[in-house]
């Protein structure tokens, strides 16, 4: 029969001094053991450990890897349709999602007004003993306010303005941000296998017609566990481009190509990343992580170490 229930997550951060936040709240319809339809605020299935992102006791690291799991916002709200069932030996989840996304967010600005409407998108996961795999890709009509808080910005909205003064109105509509199409496209996959494991995901996201920077990012990760202790090493690799084709144009204008150039390549990115971890699990619901990470940021030519401490508990 019909079945009803509600779930809802408070999370309360340091970074916006501990007020606490409904990080999710939805209800769910389930019409079978297999089906089910949820309404409300949810978290975005985009990468293999969204659903646990505030659960850091699910994971091995202290925080799962930057380089992929970057992206300023991590929830919507909408409808979600999960289908659960059996390919063979294979364990099939397909969820269908549909909604939308509303806040202040740092893209470019360090809070700029940010909507996804019409968002859209399937996740896929398969699964059988100790292997998993899955895929995700999801779209957006995208729109992203660029304020003059940030070099970055300034030079955008001074550069769009030049632009369309210029009478160059097609190349100031790529700069905006302004219900541009986007997608997000993910694959992965994890194994499990004896005391052997291994995470690998990759991601692209990109908003077309805009002054973003197609990002694509992969990680690798392989763990060893040994009774209560875990030790890991992962790669993460971060690479943001531009197809800078579209501005063709410009060049007869030598100062507007010159501004374009500095305002683009402000946004690439290009680092690599470089994790050796332990967890140790002293409570059968608590974990102490240490993490080491070397960042290689090939664009500045500078390497930055990082060690991350934490202690997970579940209760």
């Amino acid at each position: 029969g019909l079945k009803c229930a509600s779930r809802a997550q408070i999370v309360a951060r340091g970074a916006n001094d501990f007020d606490a936040d409904f990080e999710w709240a939805y209800l769910t319809y389930e019409f079978s053991d297999d089906l089910q339809l949820s309404a409300g605020k949810m978290r975005l299935p985009l990468f293999r450990y969204s659903d646990f992102l505030d659960v850091g006791y699910t994971y091995r690291w202290v925080r799962p890897p930057q380089s992929v799991y970057n992206l300023p916002f991590s929830t919507y709200d909408g409808l979600s349709l999960l289908h659960t069932t059996q390919l063979g030996d294979w364990d099939s989840t397909v969820q269908v999602v549909y909604g939308s996304f509303d806040d202040n967010i740092a893209v470019v600005s360090v809070n700029g007004d940010t909507e996804l409407n019409n968002m859209a998108g399937v996740n896929w996961s398969l699964s059988y003993d100790w292997f998993s795999a899955r895929a995700a890709y999801f779209i957006a009509d995208t729109s992203i306010g660029i304020q003059n808080d940030t070099a970055e910005g300034m030079a955008l909205n001074g550069l769009e303005q030049a632009l369309r003064s210029s009478g160059f109105s097609d190349q100031a509509n790529d700069i905006a941000i302004n219900e541009d199409d986007s997608y997000f496209l993910a694959f992965g996959f994890s194994i499990d296998y004896n005391n052997i494991l291994f995470d690998a995901e990759y991601t692209e996201f990109e908003v077309e017609n805009s002054a973003l920077a197609k990002q694509t990012q992969y990680y690798t990760s392989l763990g060893y566990r040994m009774d209560e202790v875990t030790v890991h090493l992962t790669y993460e690799n971060n690479d943001d481009k531009h197809d800078s084709s579209r501005y063709n144009a410009l060049p007869t204008v030598p100062t507007l190509n010159a501004g374009l150039n500095q305002a683009l390549e402000g946004s690439k990115a290009k680092s690599n990343v470089y994790t050796i971890g332990a967890r140790y699990d002293f409570h059968p619901m608590a974990a102490l992580k240490v993490d080491f990470s070397r960042f290689e940021d090939d664009i500045t030519n500078t390497e930055t170490d990082v060690v991350a401490v934490g202690v997970d508990l579940v209760f």
